[in-house]
């Protein structure tokens, strides 16, 4: 059912279409995804109005764009960001930019039910979760997390893999009493363990991990299960959520920062079990209780609208790839153009990370001869290559290479470092 609108006014169309469905609008090229194999399927809800503005024609890479290494934030589709600035100054025909809605509008809430809807589609979220929107960066959530699913006595496991794993432990001590089942910085979290050689607590609450090292490039390829039968497994997946398929079921809590994969910075997505909700602390912010938020739909107070609306254009876009499988495809293609690069330079690159979990995302590397990094770095930006440079904790380089870095930005930095060899081997 549609219900009709003048020319300032909304078009939901009927939430029972598929995204799919050839009158539905969307604003990128429709392709045929194969049916969710869960029986709950996601309600599809498409967005429209009575005067939707014509997407601009492709264009060639232009000459003032660069290729963004950046780990976030970091760079952002092509067409996303045409199609953002074509809806930038009237959105759709609503006579506003979103940057100007009210975000109780109707205008507004098509865009956030559409961007949960499209996130459900692409990574198959059970109906008994829910998704929140919220702010303060993932780094928030290593209090949230605690907070809402455990008692200031309780025990939780963290698995720590790197930088960010180790401050989300750091952070929950302050609200449960966590253990490091694991750490990698004696070996400068350049691996993961085997599952067997953990020790789980018999006792604890969950079991935290953080999915992909952003900083040291290591990356989950598998996921532990907690021993605790009644246990929880709580995920990081900052940087690389929606870049492959993920089981939601197998986890009770994924948090991430959108401004990896999925949009600007501002936008913090959390997915959570249903039971889960309602149980936090007594101490916990409003802000930080996850009740407040599901009840309130993710509008408690002003969320990062325009934020919450790039993302929902990014869904829309990863859709229209195929889905998450397609996208994994491209981003091994990716990952392997370049990692066959490091290794097979004889030692000029190197890439310390065991090979099992090096990241699909975040490419770190070291050059033979130390002294040539910052020539490296600068050189590279002559060529339009930039955010080069490795993270200020460890040095050397890091290539983040997320869904929106396109192949030929891969080939021109293996290309360069190919020259780049010859001329300083």
């Amino acid at each position: 059912m549609a219900i009709a609108a003048s020319h300032h006014n909304l078009l939901l169309q009927n939430p029972n279409r598929t995204l799919t469905n050839s009158n539905s609008t969307s604003i990128f090229p429709s392709t045929n995804l194969m049916p969710p194999t869960r029986t709950n399927k996601p309600i599809s809800i498409t967005c429209a109005s009575t005067a939707i503005q014509e997407r601009p024609a492709a264009v060639t890479q232009p000459q003032d764009r660069v290729f963004n290494f950046a780990a976030g934030p970091a760079t952002l589709p092509e067409n996303v960001l045409k199609k953002a600035e074509s809806e930038l100054y009237n959105w759709r025909g609503s006579g506003m930019s979103v940057m100007e809605m009210s975000h109780r509008g109707k205008e507004f809430l098509s865009i956030i039910q559409k961007a949960e809807s499209d996130l459900r589609t692409l990574l198959n979220i059970p109906s008994d979760y829910t998704v929140l929107f919220l702010q303060g960066g993932a780094t928030s959530q290593f209090a949230a997390v605690p907070l809402n699913l455990c008692k200031p006595d309780d025990r939780v496991d963290y698995l720590v893999t790197g930088s960010w794993g180790d401050k989300s432990f750091k952070e929950a001590q302050k609200y449960s009493k966590p253990k490091v089942i694991w750490s990698g910085k004696s070996e400068k979290y350049t691996k993961i363990p085997s599952f067997d050689e953990l020790t789980q607590s018999q006792d604890a609450r969950y079991l935290h991990i953080c999915a992909n090292e952003t900083i040291h490039g290591v990356e989950f390829k598998e996921y532990p299960m907690p021993e605790n039968r009644d246990a929880l497994l709580v995920a990081d997946m900052s940087s690389n959520f929606c870049s492959k398929p993920v089981d939601v079921s197998k986890f009770a809590l994924i948090y991430a920062g959108a401004q990896k994969n999925v949009g600007p910075s501002g936008v913090t997505v959390v997915i959570v079990r249903n039971d889960l909700i309602g149980n936090a602390q007594e101490i916990t912010p409003v802000m930080f209780d996850y009740k407040i938020h599901a009840e309130n739909k993710s509008l408690y107070n002003t969320p990062p609208c325009y934020g919450i609306y790039m993302c929902g254009l990014v869904f829309e876009d990863l859709l229209a790839q195929g889905g998450l499988s397609e996208v994994e495809k491209k981003n091994a293609k990716k990952a392997g153009i370049l990692y066959d690069a490091i290794d097979g330079s004889k030692g000029f690159y190197r890439c310390p990370v065991e090979k099992s979990v090096r990241s699909l995302m975040n490419v770190p590397f070291t050059l033979e001869k130390t002294e040539l990094e910052a020539e490296f770095v600068k050189e590279a930006a002559k060529e339009n290559m930039v955010q080069l440079k490795g993270h200020r904790s460890v040095g050397g380089m890091r290539a983040s290479i997320y869904n929106a870095m396109p192949l030929a930005g891969v080939e021109k930095l293996v290309a360069f470092m190919k020259d780049f060899q010859a001329k300083h081997a």
